[in-house]
């Protein structure tokens, strides 16, 4: 039998034995790297903005992306969930916003960091 077909019936071994109560859960695979540049890039958002859009701290994107340090496994999580469904990630950390998709938040978002640096700077 062919490598796919063995893994199919793997998988669906495994969901027969989970919904069967055999096992309690499963463990999640996740990238060993991902790449935040490029999430954050696909957004169109500056590191200030991605990192105040989704609650990372602007040190830890910049060490990330200059490949300093390596996201932790649930930050791997968040940023695959982030990548595949911004709008989601958006609309439940900013449900008071949620009405628009997460681009144009972005763009909310990178002109609320950059105003809040000038200020900053300005003061």
């Amino acid at each position: 039998m062919s490598k796919m077909f063995e893994d199919l019936r793997q998988g669906l071994a495994e969901v027969d034995a989970f919904l069967g109560g055999e096992k309690a859960g499963y463990k999640v695979t996740l990238p060993a790297a991902i790449d935040v540049k490029s999430i954050r890039k696909g957004l169109n958002m500056t590191q200030g903005g991605f990192s105040d859009a989704f609650g990372f701290s602007l040190d830890a994107v910049k060490h990330w992306e200059g490949g300093r340090r390596t996201p932790e496994a649930s930050a791997r999580a968040f940023l695959t969930v982030i990548a595949r469904n911004p709008d989601a990630v958006f609309s439940a950390l900013h449900p008071e916003r949620s009405a628009q998709p997460a681009r144009t938040h972005a763009t909310h978002a990178i002109a609320a960091a950059q105003k809040k640096r000038r200020d900053g700077r300005h003061k």
